[in-house]
């Protein structure tokens, strides 16, 4: 019974990670060990549980019902050995966190770095990405992401007032440029865009004003996926960005970029914690939940 019981996790770390060099990393075994112990397990149940080719591994049917029927189990006694350490002085465990480059800078970071010196046994693994992750099949306890963007299944938690987006360029490209005046202006621009990897296409910007939505789909030489690079780039003139307006505020008081087309640009629900509601809050994540309330 504990052999099928290893097996069957060194089979759901495979499924989920979908490469066994992932998995092998992920288990601390070595590639060669988690294979045979795969093909172990498939041999006493006979039957195939994954389909390997030279560039990906992907589950069968009969795979893909093992892991929908018995992923959730392990899960269930994982979130009870979490929380045990109620019975602890101090909160402890790992919290596993999905979110975008903006959200972990400004307003996930700035907490941790308070929170933690105060409780060492707690451990936070954070993953910056601009896919909108499945958080309960990619096993993460929390995600950021913008209200609009939470599942209604989800329990979501405000955790930052609200934002908006701004359109901002440097002196020396709007030398060149004319100055846009509404949207549809922006066409002729070079503007940096952004590839969103959860639905393929690349971003078009969103607009609104008086109640009128527009989404301009913006060109220009550069493809980004951080937000980082599209400052540089803006404040090297060599475009338009279109970014969270704290991330530009200094620059644009200094003179160095210019805003425009800021009556377009409306607030929008800003930051949200967000976690499936059939989880199990253990003290460690009441407590990250808690420091990052937005309280405003």
């Amino acid at each position: 019974m504990r052999e099928n019981v290893n097996d069957l996790l060194a089979f759901l770390a495979v499924a989920r990670e979908r490469s066994f060099t992932r998995a092998a990393a992920k288990l601390g075994v070595s590639q060669s060990a988690l294979s045979h112990t795969i093909r172990g397990l498939e041999a006493r149940l006979g039957l195939r549980l994954l389909t390997r080719t030279t560039r990906s591994v992907a589950p069968t049917e009969a795979g893909e019902r093992l892991l929908r029927n018995v992923g959730p189990r392990f899960e269930e006694i994982e979130a009870e050995l979490d929380s045990l350490s109620e019975l602890r002085d101090k909160p402890a465990g790992t919290i596993r966190i999905t979110t975008g480059e903006h959200a972990a800078d400004t307003i996930l970071w700035p907490t941790l770095a308070k929170l933690l010196p105060k409780y060492p046994d707690i451990k936070v693994e954070i993953n910056v990405e601009l896919a909108l992750t499945d958080i309960v099949t990619e096993r993460y306890d929390a995600g950021i992401r913008f209200g609009e963007q939470v599942g209604k299944d989800m329990i979501a938690v405000r955790i930052a007032p609200d934002m908006r987006m701004v359109v901002v360029g440097a002196p020396s490209y709007f030398a060149k440029r004319p100055v846009p005046k509404k949207p549809q202006d922006l066409v002729g621009h070079n503007c940096f865009t952004v590839r969103l990897p959860t639905y393929g296409g690349l971003y078009a910007w969103e607009f609104e004003k008086a109640g009128r939505e527009l989404k301009v789909r913006v060109e220009g030489q550069l493809v980004f996926n951080r937000l980082t690079q599209i400052v540089t780039a803006a404040l090297a003139g060599f475009g338009l960005a279109f970014v969270p307006e704290d991330l530009v505020e200094s620059h644009v008081a200094k003179g160095r970029l210019q805003c425009v087309l800021e009556d377009w640009c409306t607030p929008f629900p800003g930051y949200h914690l967000y976690y499936p509601s059939r989880r199990q809050s253990s003290p460690a994540f009441a407590l990250l939940v808690d420091a990052l309330r937005y309280r405003g």
